[in-house]
């Protein structure tokens, strides 16, 4: 299990518990993280769960594949630390993982 930090734009910090082996996006919905929508159910086919991982956690969380990367163009405010939650494995390795909400998907 894993604690996930997801803040939003103002600032407010939710955070909840992800079991390994689940998604961020799962775990987004799951924990009504309203800014996560994963309308295509997490088959990276609609960026509607884009999201920014703290730098810290790059590394950690994997990189985007090049569907991912597509996809990521998609997305509003796309920035060099954004990834589709959908796409990011949880594990017990990213405990404690910071992960920044975007304004607005669409």
């Amino acid at each position: 299990m894993a604690l996930i930090k997801f803040i939003s734009v103002n600032g407010d910090v939710r955070e909840v518990n992800a079991d390994s082996g689940s998604n961020l996006m799962q775990v987004a919905l799951d924990n009504g993280i309203d800014e996560i929508l994963g309308e295509c159910g997490g088959s990276c086919s609609c960026a509607t769960c884009h999201c920014y991982i703290a730098e810290e956690w790059l590394a950690k969380s994997g990189t985007p594949d090049e569907i991912e990367q597509e996809m990521l163009e998609c997305a509003l405010d796309p920035a060099k630390n954004s990834r589709l939650a959908c796409q990011v494995n949880i594990s017990n390795e990213l405990d404690g993982m910071v992960v920044h909400l975007p304004e607005a998907q669409y």
